[in-house]
């Protein structure tokens, strides 16, 4: 499916860095096996997708203010030293290797102030007007399929060259919920993975049940409101209601932006490199030279 694919580049990084050794060093002995792995992702969905526009979206804040605010568990056990994210030591000088790499490429890179690589991706998809694929290994995304943009993630949890198409088919039949449900079922299961509580006792198996029975979290939440008792699973109905503060804040949380302000960018894929004498500085001084062979050749083609 040609079109737009855009790239949950924080997720597709930190797989790189955990799937490939950390042997893999540049010639002063700095680990890259992050940026040597990311590389040949891209030249992998490449070739496999030939994809006419490419995305590169990036964290430039992984716990944004606004979610903060509205639920201050939001990512909190990965908070390192002040406000930072948990990374890895051999990972985060990695970042600024990969970003560099990607500019001299060409490939358009996105990250905007007070957003996620998430809010990007929303972003993106919605000001698409063509096919979109999302490729990440993190389920939130699964609230932007839609068959009919068409819009689908192509999930890597078994790996890049072993990626499942997410469409609205899929998520109904994963979840037992509609196909673009998926923000809903996840703001009353909670996440915490991402330190969201969600509605304690209520699992995914009622949170399913709940928005199969109301059709979204907004209809559910008027029937609680109006005393309507009809249609809530045993002992679910109270536990809602005790809740209620954390749903009236929790799905502007979830639900990733469509809003972000992002910079105009030409998403094209690059067939040659934007900076070719960047690139091969990056390539000598990282020891990059085949990852990136790889990938130029199957952008040139």
């Amino acid at each position: 499916m040609a079109g737009l694919m855009l790239l949950d580049t924080p997720s597709l990084y930190f797989r790189a860095y955990y799937g490939i050794p950390e042997s893999m060093r540049a010639p002063d002995g700095m680990p890259v096996n992050a940026v040597r792995g990311l590389i040949d992702m891209i030249g992998t969905l490449v070739r496999a997708h030939s994809p006419g526009e490419l995305v590169a979206c990036m964290d430039a804040d992984w716990r944004p203010a606004f979610r903060v605010e509205a639920i201050p568990s939001y990512k909190l056990h990965r908070v390192a030293q002040g406000d930072e994210e948990q990374v890895p030591d051999t990972l985060a000088p990695q970042v600024p290797v990969i970003e560099q790499v990607l500019d001299a490429l060409g490939v358009a890179r996105i990250g905007v102030p007070g957003y996620e690589a998430d809010d990007v991706i929303g972003t993106c998809a919605a000001r698409a007007t063509g096919a979109v694929d999302i490729v990440t290994g993190d389920r939130d995304l699964f609230q932007l399929v839609d068959d009919v943009k068409p819009c689908r993630v192509l999930y890597t949890i078994k790996g890049i060259r072993n990626l499942q198409v997410i469409d609205e088919a899929a998520v109904a039949a994963k979840y037992g919920i509609p196909g673009r449900a998926y923000a809903d079922f996840a703001t009353l299961r909670g996440d915490p993975s991402d330190g969201l509580p969600g509605v304690p006792g209520v699992g995914d198996k009622t949170a399913a049940a709940l928005i199969t029975r109301f059709g979204s979290l907004t209809a559910l939440l008027r029937a609680l409101d109006d005393g309507v008792t009809d249609g809530f699973p045993a002992g679910s109905r109270a536990r809602l209601t005790a809740a209620r503060d954390y749903l009236s804040v929790a799905p502007a949380v979830v639900k990733v932006a469509h809003d972000a302000p992002l910079p105009d960018v030409d998403l094209t894929v690059p067939v040659k490199p934007r900076d070719p004498a960047a690139l091969v500085a990056l390539a000598d001084r990282y020891g990059l030279d085949g990852p990136l062979n790889r990938l130029l050749a199957t952008l040139s083609a």
